[in-house]
């Protein structure tokens, strides 16, 4: 399990990226992309599961596929999110723009639950902090669903999000996570504080 930083790309995929998280494990993981059993977005900081053996590896993308694994998020939303919903909208690639997402009915299915924990007043206008459970995980989901309900993420600029105070990227973290450990054969979770710089943006609403 790793505890990964924000600005750091998973895997390469040909992007001639400098340092992402297959190249550091490359040396310690004699795997396909080293191990890597999921992804995290460049901008999200977070708990990254890699496996160490090619029979984990397997197990652990098939728990990932069966949507067996718990995965859940903390993010801050511009607006007044509703306590709690649902958004099963599907996400495709956008037409226009490299690289960006959006709601597409021609899309991959793609459910996010979420519920607020907390409420916030800014000087822009009223700020959510909110749970979130990622059923699916398609790229960018959390970040194209809140925006598409009109609830974009703090620092989000590619999805309509508010600049941040302290963060210059999607205020998104990956809190939490439990999945079927295929060695043990127990459930183990896995927990994570918010990363400093999330930390310090929430210090200027509190």
């Amino acid at each position: 399990m790793l505890n990964k930083e924000a600005g750091i790309v998973v895997t390469d995929e040909g992007r001639g990226e400098k340092e992402s998280i297959e190249k550091i494990l490359a040396d310690k993981i004699k795997l396909k992309r080293s191990g890597i059993v999921h992804r995290l977005d460049k901008g999200t900081s977070g708990l990254l599961v890699v496996a160490k053996n090619e029979e984990v590896l397997k197990n652990l993308k098939k728990q990932f596929k069966d949507r067996k694994v718990v995965k859940k998020y903390l993010a801050l939303a511009c607006g007044e999110v509703s306590q709690q919903g649902r958004e099963e909208v599907p996400i495709g690639r956008s037409p226009y723009v490299f690289g960006k997402f959006g709601a597409s009915f021609e899309g991959k299915k793609a459910i996010t639950e979420f519920r607020v924990l907390k409420r916030f007043e800014s000087e822009r206008g009223k700020m959510s902090l909110i749970s979130i459970n990622l059923l699916t995980g398609r790229t960018h989901q959390i970040r194209v669903h809140m925006s598409y309900l009109n609830w974009p993420l703090l620092g989000d600029k590619q999805y309509g999000g508010w600049q941040g105070k302290v963060i210059n990227r999607p205020f998104l973290q990956a809190a939490y996570i439990n999945f079927w450990h295929p060695g043990k054969k127990v459930m183990v979770e896995f927990e994570t504080d918010l990363a400093q710089d999330l930390k310090e943006e929430l210090k200027n609403y509190e």
